[in-house]
């Protein structure tokens, strides 16, 4: 850690914080991931599924890992993310800005589905951009597509989630990425969540109510994963 002149703090979640550090050899600004648990062996750090996932990455759509220097993960840094875009927005983005960035996460998602990941964390704060560059980011719940199930169900800010994932179920895949990416572009064109649910039951009201209630015909095992934990979908038109 001496190459590295730590700057400031830029964001803090579950298993670290992040920090905007100068490398003092060549100058170069990265982000540096401290996670909170201490690790006692490189062996212990190598296998995160973070690190195990982004080693595999080489995309320009997907932060890079740079090095893994015990206990800290050394990141590409980007300016901002999308949540920090919005938050602070005070008219809507244009059409073309809007295309232009869901185009860069679709590439992104493509590449990490083709090597058999699924993200399942997507979410505006996941989703960093420097210079209308957009990289996909924090690996930390990633997931390869070939790894065996049940899956723990509790995945991605609620807002986001799958409704698959919303019913507890065991299995799914790369669909819950663009189901949160779709939740994604929608909030880029109106800086308003699309389903802002206060709770599971409530996210999926809010669902129902803009696509409607499920049935036999249109969603058969969205009313078998309902039926096994005793859920009904809600009526709405």
């Amino acid at each position: 850690m001496e190459r590295y002149k730590i700057i400031k703090e830029v964001g803090d979640g579950t298993f670290g914080s992040v920090w905007r550090a100068l490398n003092k050899q060549t100058g170069e600004v990265v982000a540096i991931k401290k996670m909170k648990r201490k690790y006692y062996s490189w062996e212990e750090c190598i296998n995160l599924r973070e690190v195990k996932s982004l080693r595999k990455m080489n995309h320009p759509n997907i932060v890079k890992l740079k090095e893994v220097i015990r206990e800290n993960d050394i990141f590409v840094f980007c300016e901002c993310n999308l949540y920090q875009l919005m938050k602070d927005r005070g008219k809507l983005f244009s059409e073309a800005e809007v295309r232009n960035w869901c185009f860069q996460v679709f590439q992104g998602l493509a590449y990490m589905h083709q090597r058999g990941y699924f993200h399942r964390d997507l979410k505006p704060e996941n989703v960093l951009v420097s210079k209308d560059v957009i990289k996909i980011a924090d690996f930390g719940l990633a997931r390869e597509i070939s790894s065996q199930p049940p899956y723990t169900e509790y995945v991605s800010t609620r807002w986001y989630r799958a409704p698959e994932v919303l019913l507890q179920s065991p299995m799914y895949n790369s669909a819950v990425d663009m189901w949160a990416m779709g939740a994604i572009m929608a909030e880029l064109f109106t800086l308003r969540p699309l389903f802002p649910g206060s709770s599971e039951a409530d996210e999926i009201y809010k669902i129902c109510s803009i696509i409607g209630t499920q049935n036999e015909t249109e969603w058969a095992k969205g009313l078998k994963l309902a039926s096994a934990i005793n859920y009904k979908f809600p009526q709405v038109s």
